[in-house]
C-alpha cells in the first residue's frame, strides 16, 4: 500500500499561514507593545509550519473566517519543542 501526500495547505480546516519579515514582525512587536516571547507558541514540528518552510524564530500570521467576527488574525512564535 502506497502512502498518499495530502496537501496540508489546502484543507478547508487549516487556516492562511503566512511567514512575517522581519520589517512585518518588528513592526507587529512594536505596535502591540510586547518581546517576541510574550507571542503564543507553534511547534517547529507543526505540520503546516513544516509545509510553509518556518524556522525557529518565524512569526506566522494565521488569518481564520470567524462566523462572529468575520475574519480574525493571529500570530504565533515557532519555537523548537
Amino acid at each position: 500500500m502506497t502512502e498518499k501526500e495530502v496537501n496540508i495547505l489546502k484543507h478547508f480546516l487549516v487556516p492562511e499561514h503566512v511567514i512575517l519579515s522581519d520589517e512585518e514582525k518588528k513592526e507587529l512587536l512594536e505596535r502591540l507593545n510586547i518581546k517576541l516571547e510574550q507571542l503564543p507558541k507553534l511547534s517547529h514540528k507543526d505540520a503546516v509550519v513544516k509545509a510553509i518552510d518556518a524556522v525557529e524564530r518565524d512569526v506566522i500570521k494565521i488569518t481564520r473566517d470567524s462566523p462572529t467576527a468575520g475574519v480574525t488574525t493571529y500570530y504565533r512564535l515557532v519555537i523548537k519543542g
